[in-house]
Order: C-alpha cells, then structure tokens, then sequence
C-alpha cells in the first residue's frame, strides 16, 4: 500500500523566514534616511534650529576637544563643516547598514538601532544652547518615521516572495511591493530634506530682500570714501580691492546658517551697565548709520593664506550704543552671543576707543548681509581677529569681566587678546608657477589693522631688501596693495616679503602657529623662470 503526499499548491507556499542579506542593509538606511529627511522637513515648518541631523553636528562642534577642533580647520579649512556633515552621514549609513543586517530574522536589532539614533538627536536638539519647547517635534517626528518605516518594510520584506512577478497571496506579497514601500521611504527623505532646506530660509530670504531696498533708499550719516582706481592692482594677480560678497572668507563652526528675519530680531545689552538696552531692527534703522571699508582678518590664517578679505560695512557705532547704556568701571569684556549660542569675547577698551569705529553692521557692499556673514545684525571691529570681535547673528550681550566667562575660541586654548599682527602676502607669482626670463613682476597685500602700513620690502634669493611701490592708502583699517620688478635669468628663485606698519613696526621674522593668537612669519614664494 502506498502512500501519497499531495504537494502544496503553488500559492500556499510557506513565506521566507529570513531577509536577503542586500535587502536587510537597505532596509535600515532606507529608514534612516526617511527619518533624517523628515526631521529636516518638520524642522523647516516649525522650528529651523530643531533639525536633529544639524543639531547632532552642532553638539559634536560644541563638545569636541581642542586637538580635534584645530586639527579639522587646518587639514579642511573652510570645507571643515562639509567634511563633518559628511562624515556623520557615512556613519550613520554605516550603522543602519549593520542594523539591518542584524535583522534579517526579527525587526528588534534594527528598532533598537532606529529608536537609539533618534533619542540622540532628540538629546542633541534639546540640549542645544537656543532650545525651546517647540524644538521637540522634529526630532519626534523623524524618530517616529524612522520607526515606522523601519518596521513596516520589515514586515513587507519577511512575507515577500521569491519570484518578482508573482501577485499577493495568502501567504506573502510580491518583491515589487517591498520596492514600492522602499521608493516611498526613498521619496520621504528626498522631499523631506529638500522641501527642509527651502523653508529653513524661505522667510529670511524676503526679509533679506526687504532690508537691502530700505538700504538703498536710506540716508547715510557717513560714508566711506571712494576707492581710488589706484588703491589695487588686480590686473597684476592682487585682489580687487573690496571683496564680492560671494568671494569673502567664511569662518564659523555654524553647520546649520540661522535664518532670522530682521523683524525677528532683537538684542540685549545688559550685565555691569547702568541701564540695560533692548534693540531691535527698526532701532537700528532710526539711528545714525554708518559705511566704513574695513579688511576683516582670520586668526586661522596662516603666513600668506587668504583667509583676509575686504568690505564696505553699513550699521551703527557701537560706541555709541555702549555709551548710553553705561559701561561701568572693571567690565573689560563685551560677551556677545550669536543666535545659535556661539559666544565671542571682546575687549571692552578696543570697542569703547575713540575713532575704532566698532559697529553693528546691517549691510555689507550695498546689501543687506547675506545669511551666511550674520544678517539680519553682526559685530565688526577694526583691527581684532575674528574669533574676539565679529559676532555673526548677535542677540545677547553682557558687558562683563574675563574672569567671569570665556567665550568659545578662548575655552579652546586660543588667547584672549586677538589683535591683528602686521602681516604681508605674496600673490605673484604663484608658488611654483613658471614665468618668462627678464623682469618678473611681484606683487601682493600687506595688513597691520587699525594703524595702517608704512611700508613693504621684498627681497629675491636671500639679497637685498628693496622698497615695494605701494598702492594708494585707503585707510588704517583696510590692506594695502604692493608690487615691485625684478630682473631675473633662467632658474629657481624664492622671493620674500615683510611690511612695517605706519607707526615703524616690522614684520617678525620669527615663525609662529597660527594658535594661539595668530601665524608669525615672512612670506616666502618658490617659482620658475624659463
């Protein structure tokens, strides 16, 4: 007697119990990235400080230690914050790859995993300087979609079929399903961050607008002077004289670009005054503005780097302000923080000088400020280094001691006094480049806020030194042109430069580091001549 076993049919064959290995990882990044480009997109809606991706880079800026700090900005410079965000995205596909992988059989690795990354940037958002209430809903959503999504293709995935094509049945779904809900999770965290960053500055950008039409039309109190055609030599390498706003030098460790409307803004002015200030935009606006050309220097810059550039400022006298408020006798610290918790320490006694001419500017180069150097309001105060003086997006300042707090760089190990040293650059000819025998022109810029300078030399192959014929001066506060000729035979040469300022001080010639207070040094450039 035999026995018969009838084979199941076709459709009732029993669903896979185990994910494929390229399916599992895609499954956790597709998860991740919907809850990342959700976040993006909430944060855009309600709250542009609230982003947990930006939040999470912006605590590992706060929180990072000093080596790490100086060793990203001189190995990446003005690309550091591009390699962070890059970085963190690496990571987190990374990781979401693994936690797919790690669940191939049962959604709980991959959950834990999700869940663990969006408490992260839950934390990070709410533990950010600038947080409020509000703040929590983006981080929520993208830790709820990313959940959602998570579990959802995971339960697609374990009752797929293995042929492509086969239609839905009792005991599974087909491959093009689980492509589907994938897409959608794909079109999530596309749309998401895309439609994020478009609202993050929708509201900013016609404010922007806005403040460079009241510029335009706005009566100055006083304005900078004409540039002289005479005060550059562009057609020689030198830069033009001001620098085009797409062109000037960006430094801040702001991965996320604060987008405030000026009708949004305000700014305190409180701690050891005798009457504590409250302005706001139109308070700027109805007071006397002011232009001034001011070069802006990079404490970060090294010995003929190009983190210099060169703007004429619209705002109003700092002095001035600080005046009616009162600064009391000890307080030799402005403490100023931007809108996004960045805090600058500058000394009292440079912004209360007579004639320095330490503003708060609202327009740069006959705009208003464009988002990424503080608009709607920024610091800037001739003759120091950035990192003590031009506090982009200000909202609060306390007129305070040193001893009481410091402020980032200086919590960093850079120093508390920033002046801008007395420095030259070389622009031509540039670093290896081959010119043609016979006389070879040099030129470059010199620097030595607020005093001005009172001369350049350069010399070629260790000889001589000769004066340089200097461009039209400008002002004390802005860089001078400089440029000489050369007669020269075939071969390597390596020509140096050194500036003194307008009171009779040179250049040193020793080497220094750009920590704690600036690069030391003479400019040295190696060329060709053929």
């Amino acid at each position: 007697m035999s026995t018969t076993t009838a084979a199941l049919p076709e459709s009732a064959s029993p669903a896979p119990s185990v994910i494929s290995r390229g399916f599992a990882a895609l499954l956790g990044v597709l998860a991740v990235a919907a809850a990342v480009g959700s976040g993006h997109l909430v944060a855009g809606v309600v709250s542009p400080g609230s982003s947990p991706y930006l939040a999470v880079g912006d605590t590992v800026i706060r929180f990072a230690p000093e080596w790490l700090t100086d060793f990203a900005k001189t190995t990446f410079g003005t690309a550091d914050k591009s390699v962070l965000l890059a970085g963190m995205a690496v990571v987190m596909l990374v990781v979401a790859a693994a936690a797919g992988l790690a669940s191939r059989r049962s959604h709980t690795p991959g959950v834990v995993v999700v869940g663990v990354l969006g408490v992260l940037g839950l934390l990070a958002v709410a533990t950010a300087p600038t947080f409020a209430l509000l703040d929590v809903l983006a981080p929520l959503a993208s830790l709820g979609v990313g959940l959602t999504v998570f579990r959802r293709l995971h339960a697609l995935a374990l009752r797929t079929r293995e042929a492509p094509d086969e239609p839905v049945t009792a005991g599974g779904v087909s491959r093009r399903t689980v492509l589907i809900g994938s897409s959608a999770a794909v079109g999530v965290a596309s749309v998401g961050a895309a439609v994020g960053g478009q609202l993050l500055g929708r509201g900013a950008a016609d404010s922007r607008q806005a403040v460079t039409a009241r510029l335009a039309a706005a009566r100055l109190a006083e304005r900078a002077p004409a540039i002289p055609a005479s005060a550059a030599f562009p057609q020689l390498g030198t830069p033009t004289f001001l620098t085009g706003n797409p062109d000037f030098y960006r430094i801040d460790v702001a991965l996320r670009i604060p987008q405030q409307t000026a009708e949004q803004w305000s700014m305190r002015i409180h701690g050891m005054v005798d009457k504590e200030i409250v302005l706001r935009f139109d308070d700027l606006f109805a007071r006397p503005l002011v232009e001034r050309t001011i070069t802006m220097t990079c404490v970060s810059n090294p010995v003929g780097g190009n983190l210099i550039s060169t703007a004429n400022f619209v705002g109003v006298d700092l002095r001035d302000i600080l005046l009616e408020a009162g600064v009391r006798p000890g307080a030799d610290q402005l403490f100023s923080t931007s809108v996004d918790g960045f805090t600058v320490g500058t000394p009292t006694s440079v912004v209360m000088e007579e004639g320095r001419g330490a503003m708060l500017a609202i327009g740069m180069n006959g705009e208003a400020l464009p988002p990424e150097h503080g608009f709607p309001v920024r610091m800037v105060v001739p003759g120091l280094y950035g990192y003590v003086s031009a506090t982009k997006w200000i909202s609060d300042m306390e007129v305070t001691t040193f001893d009481a707090g410091q402020s980032y760089w200086v919590d960093r190990g850079w120093a508390v006094q920033g002046p801008i040293k007395t420095e030259a650059r070389i622009d031509v000819p540039n670093g290896y480049a081959t010119v043609p025998a016979g006389r070879v022109t040099v030129a470059g810029i010199a620097w030595s806020q607020p005093t001005g300078i009172g001369k350049v030399e350069v010399r070629m192959d260790g000889g001589a030194w000769q004066p340089a014929e200097l461009a039209t001066d400008v002002s004390g506060d802005t860089w001078r042109m400089w440029r000489t000729d050369f007669q020269l035979a075939p071969g390597s040469h390596t020509v140096q430069a050194r500036a003194t300022d307008a009171a009779g001080r040179t250049q040193t010639e020793a080497s220094a580091d750009v920590v704690p207070d600036g690069a030391t040094g003479w400019p040295a450039t190696i060329f060709s001549v053929a």
